[in-house]
């Protein structure tokens, strides 16, 4: 088999993706999609994603037979095979293109070979990413600088995650520590947003985790920048061509925020650079973790010398977000009325920015939480973490964990995160009683959170919580 990383042929004509149905892999899909490839895959269940990549042209099975792979990509010569490492070896259409002799690679490798041949925008950290890469991106779309995005989540102004330009220079691209994903690309700007430790499955310890991230920063193209969030453990080692760059809430970044302006549902800014200070930029979205967000990936625009002051301020108001960070799914128009936010949220600091930022929207409501615990590895690693970000909320619903790629753990389940949990208000419940359980809490706003599949309860709560309001 050839799995020579990221020195491949890019004159491939077939496309085959195992794991056809992941957000990384959907933009890529999209991309050779464009590029007039053929394109097909495997993925182990039907989504909504998968069904929008079928209607846009992409072949998806749903069982790992060998026999359904489509004729024009069993031939080595001219099908090249990518992978997600969530997937494991014994999967046998993995297996048939091992002994079919094709090139496989993981989808890092693909991204790396992008941002090689562009201005590549990469954004890491442990949180964040996601929102910052999307704002760049939408940022630069806006403006006549353009780009090609490759992002992590479903941007709602797009209903996608790809965006793409036949003529900018610049990619903006999610830069993944998962598995040293990131370790792939090369970076003409490099921003980092956080490091606090996370898939210890894959890195082991905080030390190694914060050596990926060193590395990452070793990758960037000579000439290149480095933007790191201020006050991190994390100790950068780009090379001598490469100028490195701050940013943080308080006043001492190279980039900052200032004259903040909260009132009436809206966050309205300043932000100092190293040459000017832009004022009077309006968050879209308008929620306190946003303003580190924003001060990231305007930072990174102004630094790839392509920010247009004009078009990035209405960008800006515009921005919608990406679908599941911090999405509002009703907000009941009447006094007192309720309110259902759903986030992301699937690590520690992220549960309690997230929690923290519905507290200073709502201060003088009720908050109920209903977190789905991601990953066995994760809940045992950081159960204390989660505990004491869930007893910021009023009332705790917590679900059992959402497994992924992990097997079970024995000892681990949600109980060792609910019994930390210091609100009074807890408790436990099965996915199949969540709407159930919702029902009988009263809630007042109601935030749901989680890396799994409690987004797939939401429709369902919605109209459960509106038809009992009437």
């Amino acid at each position: 088999m050839n799995t020579s990383g990221d020195n491949f042929s890019t004159d491939y004509k077939n496309i085959y993706f195992v794991g056809a149905g992941g957000i990384g892999m959907a933009a890529l899909e999209r991309y050779f999609l464009s590029q007039g490839c053929n394109v097909a895959g495997y993925d182990r269940t039907s989504t909504a994603l998968t069904a929008a990549l079928e209607h846009e042209g992409v072949k998806i099975v749903y069982d790992d037979d060998p026999e359904l792979i489509p004729v024009e990509m069993r031939n080595p010569s001219t099908t090249l095979v990518v992978y997600t490492p969530a997937v494991g070896s014994e999967h046998r259409g993995l297996q048939f293109f091992h002994s079919a002799g094709h090139q496989i690679i993981k989808r890092a490798a693909v991204l790396g070979m992008i941002t090689r041949n562009t201005r590549g925008i990469c954004f890491a950290g442990t949180h964040g990413k996601t929102t910052t890469s999307s704002m760049a991106a939408h940022i630069l779309n806006c403006s006549p600088a353009g780009c090609n995005a490759f992002l992590g989540g479903i941007l709602r102004n797009y209903d996608s995650n790809l965006i793409l330009s036949e003529s900018s220079p610049f990619s903006v691209v999610e830069a993944d520590e998962f598995d040293r994903s990131f370790h792939h690309l090369r970076p003409y700007i490099a921003v980092i947003t956080s490091t606090d430790p996370d898939h210890l499955d894959i890195y082991g310890t905080e030390d190694a985790y914060l050596e990926g991230f060193a590395h990452f920063t070793s990758l960037i193209k000579p000439g290149g920048r480095l933007l790191v969030h201020e006050g991190l453990k994390l100790k950068p080692r780009p090379g001598k061509d490469v100028k490195v760059y701050t940013y943080g809430h308080g006043d001492t970044g190279d980039f900052h925020p200032a004259n903040i302006r909260r009132g009436n549902g809206t966050i309205i800014m300043d932000i100092v650079t190293p040459g000017e200070v832009i004022t009077d930029i309006e968050l879209g979205v308008p929620v306190e973790i946003n303003i580190d967000n924003a001060v990231a990936a305007i930072g990174a625009v102004w630094l790839a010398d392509a920010l247009d002051v004009k078009s990035m301020r209405a960008a800006m108001k515009s921005f919608m977000g990406p679908k599941r960070r911090f999405e509002f799914r009703l907000r009941e128009n009447k006094p007192g009325g309720h309110v259902i936010i759903d986030d992301y949220a699937h690590h520690p600091d992220e549960l309690r920015a997230s929690i923290s930022s519905v507290k200073a929207l709502y201060p003088d409501r009720k908050l109920t939480v209903a977190f789905q615990p991601h990953l066995y590895s994760r809940t045992r690693d950081f159960a204390t973490e989660f505990a004491d970000a869930l007893s910021i909320a009023d009332q705790v619903i917590l679900l059992e964990i959402y497994p992924a790629r992990e097997e079970p753990i024995p000892g681990v389940t949600s109980k060792i995160i609910f019994d930390k949990v210091r609100t009074q208000s807890k408790t436990i419940c099965c996915k199949e009683n969540l709407i159930k359980t919702i029902e009988s809490s009263n809630f007042d706003i109601l935030l749901t959170a989680g890396a799994g599949d409690i987004d797939t309860m939401l429709p369902a709560i919605v109209e459960s919580t509106t038809s009992n309001s009437h």
